[in-house]
């Protein structure tokens, strides 16, 4: 999924014009592209527990492509 940046944050034209989230179900899956994507890149927020996720992190890649990972809660069957 692609987003374009929140209203919350500031925006400068050509910086963060959109966001790249990847959303998991795996956390160990989830940390191995994080690591992939941190190398030469720069963490925005750190991968670790949010209130909306128990593992969310944030970073630029060395491309500068912001990235959004995050894990869902898992729902148990109604």
């Amino acid at each position: 999924m692609a987003y374009d940046v929140p209203g919350a944050r500031p925006w400068y034209p050509g910086e963060d014009p959109v966001f790249v989230s990847v959303p998991g179900d795996d956390a160990g899956t989830l940390k191995g592209y994080w690591d992939k994507l941190s190398e030469g890149g720069t963490v925005i927020r750190p991968i670790g527990p949010a209130g909306f996720s128990p593992l969310y992190g944030m970073l630029k890649d060395g491309f500068g492509v912001t990235w959004v990972l995050d894990l869902h809660f898992a729902h148990p069957a109604t």
